[in-house]
Formats: C-alpha cells, sequence, structure tokens
C-alpha cells in the first residue's frame, strides 16, 4: 500500500493523528523537500528526505510488497507531481489512500479574502525576467472581480525563497499597481501579513520564508474590506 500524507503547514505537530497513526506502521518513509518548508521536522519516527527528481520518477511498484509513506508539506494535491503518482497506482493496481491535510491554498483564508472569490492561481519563479504568464493570470482574474494568490518561488534544500521586495519588483516591471497584501509563514505561529501600497509593503522585513502575494478584487465584500483593514499599514 501506497499512502500519500499531507503533513500540513507550520512543524511536525501540523500532522493528523491518522497521518501519524499511518506512518508509524510503514516499512519507508519519504518526505518530499522541495514544495515548501516546516518550521522543523522533530519527527518520532525515522524518513528519508527526497527531492524532486526522486518524486517525478517515484516507484510506485515497491508498494505492491510494504506499505511506504510519501509525506508532502502542506496538502498532497498542492503539487501535481503527486496526482501524477495517485493515476499511476489507480492505473497499476496498485493500493493506494490520500490522507489530505491544510495548505496555503486554503491558509490565505486568514487573510479574510472569501476562498470563493479567488481565481487562478499564479507562480513568481526566481528567473521571471520574461515571464508574463503570472501577469495573463491576474488581468484575467480582475476580469472577473476575483483575487489573485501570487505563489512565489522556493528552494527548501537550499534555504533559498524569491521574497517579498523581489515579487513585489516584478510585479512593478509589468506596470501592475495598488495596493497588495503580502504574507510570511501562513500556518505558522509567528505568521505575518500586511496591506498596503506596494512600494510601503516592499520595504518590509518579512523575516524567514516562505512567502506569497495577494492582490484582491476591486470589487469586495463589506467583510473582505473590514479584514483587510486589520493588516493594513
Amino acid at each position: 500500500m501506497l499512502y500519500l500524507i499531507g503533513l500540513g503547514l507550520g512543524n511536525e505537530k501540523s500532522m493528523s493523528v491518522y497521518g501519524l497513526e499511518t506512518i508509524k506502521k510503514c516499512k519507508k518513509v519519504f518526505l518530499e523537500n522541495y514544495t515548501s518548508k516546516l518550521e522543523s521536522k522533530n519527527f518520532d519516527f525515522r524518513f528519508v528526505d527526497v527531492d524532486r527528481n526522486f518524486v517525478e520518477n517515484f516507484n510506485v511498484l515497491e508498494a505492491k510488497k510494504e506499505d511506504i509513506a510519501l509525506c508532502i508539506i502542506g496538502d498532497v494535491f498542492g503539487a501535481t507531481t503527486h496526482i501524477s503518482i495517485y493515476n499511476e497506482c489507480k492505473e497499476k493496481n496498485i493500493n493506494v489512500e490520500v490522507i489530505n491535510n491544510a495548505s496555503i491554498i486554503t491558509a490565505v483564508g486568514i487573510s479574510g479574502l472569501s476562498l470563493y472569490n479567488f481565481g487562478k492561481i499564479a507562480s513568481i519563479p526566481f528567473e521571471n525576467k520574461n515571464i508574463k504568464i503570472p501577469i495573463e493570470i491576474l488581468e484575467n482574474n480582475l476580469k472577473i472581480n476575483a483575487h489573485t494568490l501570487f505563489l512565489l518561488d522556493l528552494d527548501p534544500e537550499k534555504n533559498k525563497f524569491l521574497s517579498v521586495k523581489e515579487g513585489i519588483e516584478y510585479l512593478e516591471k509589468n506596470n501592475v499597481k495598488g495596493k497588495i497584501l503580502a504574507c510570511s509563514r501562513l500556518g505558522s505561529k509567528d505568521f505575518m501579513i500586511k496591506y498596503g501600497e506596494m512600494e510601503k509593503i516592499k520595504k518590509i522585513n518579512f523575516g524567514n520564508g516562505p512567502y506569497c502575494l495577494i492582490i484582491p478584487s476591486k470589487k469586495l465584500h463589506f467583510v473582505e474590506e473590514e479584514s483587510l483593514k486589520k493588516w493594513e499599514l
């Protein structure tokens, strides 16, 4: 059996009880280390850190012989690689179970912006000089009065994160103006959110990553308007 287990956000205590019980009965436990970063990994079980290449070439056939857990920070389906593994198991008649958890896609709800009002999600990569897709996504979301979540690139293995300042500068270079929400470490106790003009936001030290940016829709519900005030500079 292969278990795809979401670890949630924050630290090892974010894992569900069922997830922990399942991991403890597995012969092998892998923890992918590239989609996000936990504050700490003080698990009371042994695991092997694996990179993107390992996960993308994951040998699901091993799960026919023994119970294996692949642990994913956030939720299992926060990255497309993991649905590919699930689909492969189904195609090869390998027993697979998914244990879901919280992800950045739901954690942004603490901003006060309704999750129902978010449009397509955009990612801003490290190398973004000629990248226009995030801007196209923003423009399309604004047309339908939807909020836009920008996930800023990260490489946890090297402790490298695209900063809030760098993310905003990318938007400014592409003629994006106005107010923005900047967030760091959502899901952790010491999360940080600020709302204001881009020029002011990019001067703030947001501490350690990971980071994300949100450009709200021009049309806000009154509850959303009230919620944004608590983060405003």
